[in-house]
Parts: structure tokens; sequence; C-alpha cells
């Protein structure tokens, strides 16, 4: 990062607003990009960013140094920093200035955040990823999948749908002392997938310790955690929540889910629809056991 100690008290927002008029025609285009398009400095390279923003990649470079950095990874830590200071309420705060007055606009808005965090999973790179996570999840003996706060009860969702296909499944969404009880249970020739964004809570720094500890790879699904967690990590699904600094949003990351569920189911069909055709007969037993006792469904 930049040795200018005043500057490093700056927010990007703040550094770009200082530097713009300075700047040329070419580096204002691409310091807007960064303002608006946090997300995707984040999870993209320098060669895509450039391709997103209409512009090369060598005004990417030179924009992020133009504004105080030494290079884009660099600008990174600068937005990781921003996102992880951000709370909840100015994160509301900022959707509903971009919403203006008529909560009309609402739909519209939300669906323009989706669109563009799906568009990450559109890439090959992304595809290849989310193969070999889902080939980890299949071949693993138990699958355990983390998360807390909003990204626990994805958690929830995702450990009883793959428990349907007959895949073992338990959600780790406890946090403080609940967790351990439930993370003693995982072991070698496990999985974990890991629903977490930045900062690193203690919980997340637990789990990755005690897999790692275990030897147990972890798959992690995140639009902000990777740099700080890269190396106890197997795979990572780069899952964007919408605008940085924005609220967060978690449809894509239950797209991304359902996506794994389909592709679990086909990695043993049959075994899938026999599990289901179980469940659907409980359910059926359940549904006749409260008909004979008068209660509706």
């Amino acid at each position: 990062m930049t040795t200018d100690h005043a500057a490093d008290q700056l927010t990007l927002n703040e550094r770009i607003d200082a530097a713009l008029p300075s700047m040329s025609p070419a580096e204002q285009k691409m310091a807007s990009f960064f303002r608006s398009q946090k997300q995707a400095v984040l999870l993209n390279s320098a060669a895509e960013i450039s391709a997103k923003a209409g512009t090369s990649d060598a005004t990417v470079v030179r924009t992020a140094r133009s504004l105080g950095f030494e290079g884009l990874a660099d600008l990174r830590e600068a937005i990781l920093a921003d996102l992880t200071a951000a709370s909840p309420e100015g994160r509301l705060s900022r959707t509903l200035e971009d919403l203006g007055a008529n909560s009309e606009g609402a739909l519209g808005l939300v669906l323009r955040a989706h669109h563009e965090s799906l568009e990450v999973m559109s890439s090959a790179t992304f595809s290849e990823a989310f193969a070999r996570t889902v080939k980890t999840l299949f071949s693993a003996r138990r699958r355990f999948v983390f998360g807390i706060g909003p990204s626990g009860n994805v958690a929830e969702y995702a450990a009883l749908q793959f428990n349907r296909l007959g895949l073992s499944t338990a959600a780790l969404s406890d946090s403080g002392i609940g967790l351990a009880d439930r993370l003693i249970a995982v072991e070698k020739g496990d999985a974990i997938l890991m629903i977490a964004h930045a900062p690193v809570y203690r919980e997340v720094s637990v789990v990755l310790d005690y897999a790692e500890a275990h030897e147990v790879p972890v798959l992690l699904v995140g639009d902000s955690l990777h740099p700080y967690v890269a190396r106890q990590v197997a795979e990572v699904l780069p899952i964007s929540r919408g605008r940085a600094d924005h609220l967060a949003m978690h449809g894509a990351t239950i797209v991304l889910i359902e996506a794994m569920i389909v592709a679990l189911a086909a990695e043993d069909r049959d075994s899938a629809l026999s599990s289901l055709a179980k469940f659907g007969a409980l359910r059926g037993a359940i549904d006749k056991h409260w008909l004979k006792r008068g209660v509706k469904k």
C-alpha cells in the first residue's frame, strides 16, 4: 500500500473525489467504474475489468496508481477495508439513495443487482470451479455446510436439500459455543461447504483451523473473504451479494446452491430419485395420519 499516511486514512470514494479533477478522461472513466463496481474489481482480473469498463488493462493499473495505490492488489485491499467497515444501516441507506423517493423502483433495482451477480457464474473459470466443488461434495463421506447470520439460513436450506438426495449433510449454522457441538463431528473424509464473507469472524477462523488440522477440504462460497483465507481453502466460488457497500443480497447464492442440488443429483440419478421417493412416502404417511385425525393440511 502507498506510504502516504494521509492518503491511507481516506476511503476509496474519498480518494477518487480528491484525484478526479487531475485525471485524464480515460482515468476518470475508470475511477468511476472503481467507485460503482467495487464487486467487479474484487472478483475479476485486470483484463476482465478493462473489458467490462470499456478501456485497456494499462488504464486499469494506471488509474489505481493515480489514486495512490501501487497496483490492483492494493486497490482491492482498500475496497475490502471499506466493505468490512460498512455498517448495516450504511449499506441500506446507500441502497435507498439509489432507489430514490419511489418504492416502485425497488423490484427493478434488485433485479439489476442480481443480474450483475449472476453474470459472474457464466464464466468458464467459474464453471470449472463449480464442477470440482460438486465432485468433492459428492465423493465426501459426509458434507457440512457452514454459514452464520443470513448465510446460516442458506446453509440450513442446502443441508436439507442435500439430505433429501440421500447425501448425509449437516448445517454448521450455530455461532459461539453451539458451533463446537456440531463441529466435533467433522472428520477426515468429510467436506465443508463454507458460505462466508469478510470480515473473518471468529467462527470462520475456528472452522478453517479445525478443517486444516483434520485434513478436511473447505469449499468457499463468498465475495470478499478469499484474500484473507486463500491458504486454507481448496476451492473458491466467488459469488457477489449485489453492489459492494450496499444491502447484501443472497439471491445469487441461492441460485448456486440450487445448481449444486441438480448437479449432485445428476452424479447418481438412481440414488437421488430413490431417496426422494422414500421422502415422498414418509411425507404421505404423515399427511394420512393427520387426515385420520381430522386435521386439514
